[in-house]
Formats: structure tokens, sequence, C-alpha cells
């Protein structure tokens, strides 16, 4: 039998990397987790959810003391200190940051800073990489180790801009624009999902003349339509100017200003701006790691995986962005732990479930949705029933001056079983966890219309929809 110098090898170390290791370690494989970028602690801490929500809050919060008129609160010339604003940031990233690193190099198991490419399905090649965490600075990195395992949860990386254009003009991206010093007067972004919808906001809050250029018809377009809708409604009252369904076409600098070109509604228009940030998503970062000669077969960069977490070569596994089908952090945890699970109880296999599946815009207000949308139900042929009912018409919502949006629940036209949620309104985010949690214990809207919610809450808004489902249901039943 061949001898390896370790059971598992986790390359990457991000929330997925670590999930692995933990899981791996825990279940008593000798493990190693291999980490090559810049720094340590991965896309959500360094670059993604805990440094971008920092900075929408602090928007919010000027948003809010800014336009506190309604409640009879005068705030008159609310400003703000830029720098101050990332200074904070900065350190709850570092916080952050730096227990991640401390988990990382906790002893649980080997953590080694280097780049790694495959030689061969077992072995891979390590370069050393900058500024080692949890290891003495002069420690040699091995020249190559083996392993019966591997988990890739290499990530993800900023997608190429479309345009070659694009790179002689010059722009931002959206880790870019986490360092920023100081904001521009205006700025084009290219694109309209979640990163580029949360940029928008923020920076249009703090003063910036935005434009959003989407290349689909509505902005979200993984949301339902009526979701996108409402959302442009509130840019464009905010102040922000969006072009969709959208074919970008040039890109040039104009003395002191950048333009980006594009054709919208047969015509061909150009825009103007100070920056342009580059907001067209990401793509798997695997390019690097010679996956061809580990036997794992991609698709444009992408890992392909089954329900396991397993790739082409059965020994190897991945979890994360690297593999998707969602570059969201709890369903990457979620892979690491399955993959180091089946790795370690090949017996006893667990399976990924994306029924639960969870999204999350923290633009103002905050789009959700848990489970099925309409969209993907049509689209699947899945028969459902659907109600929503609207923030303007709610109790607290309007207590908080909070009318934009809506809540809507996806039923079984037969069981009632609850197939689907969405909010669009104040901490959609939040609310959106109760159908979640309903959908868990595959509850149907019966059973949620008859729970208890106390009164003025946002969360009771749910009971209304699931009233009218319910009833619905029953006389159909009853027929």
């Amino acid at each position: 039998m061949q001898k390896f110098d370790y059971d598992v090898a986790v390359l990457g170390g991000g929330s997925a990397g670590y999930a692995a290791a933990r899981t791996a370690a825990g279940a008593g494989l000798k493990t190693v987790v291999i980490e090559g970028g810049e720094e340590v602690g991965g896309l959500c801490i360094l670059r993604g959810c805990m440094p971008t929500k920092a900075l929408l809050y602090a928007a919010e919060v000027m948003h809010r003391a800014g336009h506190a008129g309604p409640w009879g609160i005068c705030a008159e010339n609310v400003s703000f200190d830029f720098a101050k604003v990332m200074a904070r940031k900065d350190a709850l990233v570092k916080d952050f940051a730096d227990y991640r690193r401390q988990q990382l190099a906790g002893g649980k198991f080997k953590f080694i800073r280097a780049y790694v490419r495959f030689l061969d399905p077992h072995t891979v090649k390590l370069g050393r990489a900058d500024r080692p965490v949890g290891q003495d600075a002069r420690q040699r990195v091995p020249a190559k180790i083996s392993a019966a395992h591997f988990i890739i949860t290499t990530g993800s990386v900023v997608a190429p801009p479309p345009l070659p254009q694009l790179r002689e003009t010059g722009y931002i991206t959206s880790d870019d624009a986490l360092t920023l010093t100081r904001l521009p007067e205006s700025l084009i972004i290219l694109g309209g999902g979640a990163i580029a919808c949360e940029y928008a906001q923020f920076f249009a809050r703090f003063g910036v003349k935005v434009t959003l250029i989407q290349r689909s018809e509505h902005l979200l377009r993984e949301f339902d339509t009526k979701t996108a809708v409402e959302i442009e409604k509130v840019f464009r009252r905010e102040g922000l100017e969006i072009f969709t369904n959208t074919k970008l076409t040039d890109a040039k600098r104009d003395g002191g200003l950048k333009t980006v070109s594009f054709q919208h509604e047969g015509k061909n228009v150009s825009v103007s701006a100070g920056e342009i940030l580059f907001a067209l998503g990401r793509v798997p970062n695997t390019a690097l790691l010679d996956l061809d000669k580990a036997g794992v077969i991609t698709r444009r960069g992408r890992i392909v995986a089954n329900e396991l977490m397993q790739t082409s070569a059965p020994h190897i596994y991945t979890a994360g962005d690297c593999t998707g089908p969602h570059e969201i952090v709890h369903l990457a945890v979620q892979q690491g732990e399955i993959a180091a699970h089946n790795i370690a109880q090949p017996g006893r296999p667990r399976k990924m479930d994306y029924r639960l599946l969870i999204s999350v815009v923290f633009t103002e207000p905050q789009v959700a949705f848990v489970g099925l949308t309409e969209k993907e139900a049509q689209a699947r042929g899945i028969p459902y029933l659907a109600m929503s009912y609207p923030f303007h018409d709610h109790g607290k919502s309007l207590i908080m001056e909070a009318r934009d949006g809506f809540v809507k629940l996806l039923a079984d036209p037969k069981s009632g079983g609850i197939l689907g949620g969405a909010c669009v309104g104040p901490v959609g985010g939040e609310l959106i966890h109760e159908i979640a949690a309903a959908m868990a214990k595959r509850m149907t809207v019966h059973e949620l219309a008859a729970m208890p919610h106390y009164h003025p809450t946002l969360a009771e808004i749910w009971t209304y929809p699931a009233e009218e489902l319910a009833g619905q249901i029953s006389n159909v039943s009853a027929t």
C-alpha cells in the first residue's frame, strides 16, 4: 500500500477550507492546510461579506441621519469622515482575520503557506508564499507533499473584463474599492448583481454620482422581476442612473474622465465618470493548479463535483467558490464539512441539499429569498401558488417608515408545503430565516399561519400571505 505524507490535504484556507480541515482533523485524519494567497482569511473575511457589510451599514447610518425628518428629528448638515469609515472597516476585518489565522495555526492540523500545483493525482508541488503565519519564517517549506485525499477550496478571483479597451482605460475592482482613500466624484458601475448593487448604494449614499450599467433586462437577474423592479425604483429615487438590457461596445479615457459606450434600446449611448468599478462577477481560482494532472474535470474553470462534493478523481473533493454552484459562504462551509465527512466516513456518506438555498443582498431595502423563486419554479415546471403582502400596509414597517418592498410565499398547491419565500424590505436578510426554519421543518402554510407572532413586529407580516394561501389550498382540497 502506498504511504502518503497526509491523509487529507486541503488546498485553501478560507471558510470552506477551514471547515473541511476542522472536520477532517476532528475525525482523526492527519490533515494539512496549504494557503497560497497574499493574505490569510478567505474572501468572506478579507474582501467579501465582512468589509462590504461594514461599509453598507455605515452608509445606512449616514442615510438615516440625513433623512430623520419623518420622525420629527432635525439633523442638519450631516457629514462624514471617509477615512474613519474605512478605518473602522479595516479594524473589523483585522479582528476577524486575526481570529481565522489563530484557528488555522492552532495546532489541530498542519498549516503551510505555499502555492501549489498538482504533479500527479496524489502529489502537489509547493512554492513558498510570503509572510508565513503561525510558523517560523525560517521554516523550510517542503518541495512537494503527497496525500491520500485532497479537498480543493481555492475560492475565486475577479473575472476578466469583457472588453480589451477596459484594460487600457483603467478601472477598479470590488477588491480595489475596499482600499480607496478618497471617494470619486462620479462612478460608472459595470454589473447588476449583488456586488454591483451593494456598492452602488454605498457610493451613492456617500455623495458619489453613480451610473449602473447592466447586461440583463433587470438588476439582480437571479431574483424575480418584481424584486428587481422594487430595487430599481428605490435606486432611482436615491439618484442613481440605471441602464439595463445593454451591450458594452467601447471604453476610453476622455480628458480627466473615463467613458463607457454601450447599446441600449437600439441606440448607442456613452456615459462618463471619474472612475469605473468593474463588478461583473468572479471566476473560480483554479487556472494555476494543473488540475488535468490530477484527473479533475472543470467546466469554464469551475470544478465539477457531485452531491458528495467529489470530483471526477474519486479521492479528490472540493468546496466553495471554486466549484459553486452558488458563491455563498454558509454553503461553502457546509460543502467543506460534507467533503471531509465523506472522506472520513465513506460508508455513511452525506449529500449537499440546496433545497434551503438562501440568498441575501444587503441593499436597503434588503433583498432575500430561500428555496424556490417563481422564476425557478416556472423554469423547472414545478406547480405552485404564490401570495405577496406589501410592507406599506404593515404596522411595524409604517412605524419605521420602511414602506418599500413586500414578502412573498410559494406553496405546494395540494399539500400547502412551503416551497420558497422572498423578502424585499427592512432587515430582509434576517426575516428570511423564519421561512428557512419553517422549510427546514417542512412546515405548511397552514402551520405558519397558525404560529403565534407578536404584534407589532416585522416578522408577523409572514402570516398574511400564509393565511391567504392556506385559505386557497383548503378551498381547493374541499372541492
